[in-house]
């Protein structure tokens, strides 16, 4: 055995560390994929439940994916990756508002008393001015109070659990997508063409992608290793490392790309940081969420694929029902599933429910919007413990205290939703991965200059909802 058993180590087997593993191993490179989990996929994988494929809360490919990466997955899945409606709906003011807007319904659906400082806020938008650079005062500034006090605070409080104004504007920035009401008209503009209300769907459920990306990994000479925990990054001489996975035997790699959350990397490298890079990690905290499955003993539920629910009385922030995401001939014909996201902190008191009071309390308060009663016969439940990154006021120093000593490690690249600490879509994840993969040379090395460009280009996506 040579000195290194492989040139390339990816750890973590979600969209952006599959897709750069297998573009690195396209390249001829000897790649491996370490994942924890015994799936490949992470929050962008599927299971079953009751005999019905089911993702991981509600996840959707969006259009404004790159040409190249589109194409890329339409070689992989072929027909399979589908073009669907999109048919969703807000619950705003006790009133339903189509989701994606479309300015009709807006007309006709919103609350007078809603429209009417709405668009008071919309002409003296020009008066305002932002007092500090929080996620409240961004929206507040820019789509004006009304839209910040009836519908942006109450759910940030709900999703984070923090007010609005102890989060960063970087955050509102990253995640609304309309800055101002010139920006809610183009969006109408652009829902009226038919595409623009539409997504990419797997007919097999959302994880089908990382499923195929795996699958590519192994026919382009790479290996993709479930049930493997890294418990160790050990950097060795000539800028090598030596990676330790509970169970199994050392890998000595050239190169180490982690899609980890970064606090996981910063912990498990050897020789660790400084205190200070260890401390600054630990402030990188998450938001958890709790998906609660209803198995609805009926062909479907609504012809919604999925309703947002702001308002805070409300435990769940969205409930969507997978079958409606896809046209499958595989999906069974006399039952359906609900998926209820409900956003908490591991440990709190939603965190710790049992499936059977969770899925009690979702359906009481399905019925109580006017919903059809689930009157369901199961209930299935996952937690996940980082979902929504918290962009406290002074994050930004902390990761970036984190990144400057991951980026003078040679050979170590992070990257993904959870490696950079970020919000962002599937889309933008894959471009992650796509990018890094690009950055390899063919003598070995890795282009440092490219990769700084690219990670600038990181730092402009926004979150399509």
């Amino acid at each position: 055995m040579s000195e290194t058993s492989a040139d390339l180590a990816v750890v973590g087997a979600g969209p952006a560390g599959l897709l750069a593993a297998w573009r690195a191993a396209l390249t001829g490179r000897r790649v491996v994929v370490l994942e924890r989990a015994p799936v490949v996929g992470g929050m962008a994988g599927s299971f079953e439940v009751a005999g019905l494929r089911v993702d991981h809360g509600s996840h959707r490919l969006h259009p404004s994916i790159a040409p190249e990466l589109r194409q890329v997955l339409g070689s992989l899945l072929g027909d399979d990756l589908q073009v669907r409606p999109r048919a969703g709906r807000i619950r705003l003011a006790d009133r339903w508002v189509a989701f994606p807007l479309r300015s009709g319904d807006l007309a006709r659906r919103l609350p007078r008393r809603f429209a009417a400082h709405a668009a008071l806020d919309a002409v003296t938008g020009p008066l305002r001015r932002r007092r500090d650079d929080t996620f409240g005062e961004v929206v507040r500034a820019g789509l004006g109070p009304t839209v910040s006090r009836e519908f942006y605070e109450p759910y940030v409080r709900k999703l984070w659990g923090v007010d609005a104004a102890e989060l960063s504007g970087e955050l509102a920035r990253r995640r609304v997508s309309a800055a101002s009401p010139g920006d809610v008209v183009r969006r109408l503009r652009r829902g009226a063409d038919p595409s623009g209300r539409t997504f990419l769907y797997p007919r097999r459920g959302f994880g089908q992608i990382c499923e195929a990306l795996a699958e590519a990994v192994v026919d382009a000479g790479g290996e993709v290793r479930l049930g493997a925990r890294v418990e160790r990054l050990v950097r060795r001489e000539h800028g090598t490392w030596e990676v330790r996975a509970d169970g199994a035997e050392p890998l000595h790699v050239g190169r180490v790309w982690s899609t980890a959350p970064a606090a996981a990397l910063v912990h498990a490298v050897r020789p660790g940081p400084p205190a200070a890079v260890l401390e600054a990690a630990g402030r990188l905290r998450h938001r958890g969420m709790v998906l609660v499955y209803l198995v609805v003993p009926r062909p479907r539920w609504t012809p919604f694929d999925a309703h947002y629910f702001p308002a805070e009385d409300l435990v769940f922030s969205r409930v969507s029902e997978p079958r409606n995401y896809r046209d499958s001939a595989e999906d069974p014909d006399d039952v359906t599933v609900l998926c209820a996201e409900v956003p908490a902190t591991e440990g709190d008191r939603r965190w710790d429910a049992t499936p059977e009071e969770l899925g009690a309390l979702v359906a009481g308060q399905l019925v109580a919007q006017g919903l059809p009663e689930p009157a369901h016969v199961a209930v299935e439940v996952r937690r996940l413990p980082r979902v929504y990154p918290q962009y406290r006021v002074g994050y930004d120093a902390d990761l970036a205290e984190v990144e400057r000593w991951v980026a003078h490690q040679p050979g170590l690249l992070t990257f993904g939703r959870q490696g950079l600490f970020v919000p962002d879509n599937t889309h933008h994840a894959l471009a992650m991965g796509w990018a890094a993969a690009a950055c390899l040379q063919r003598g070995g090395g890795f282009d440092e200059v490219g990769w700084a460009r690219a990670r600038e280009g990181f730092r402009t996506h926004v979150v399509e909802d």
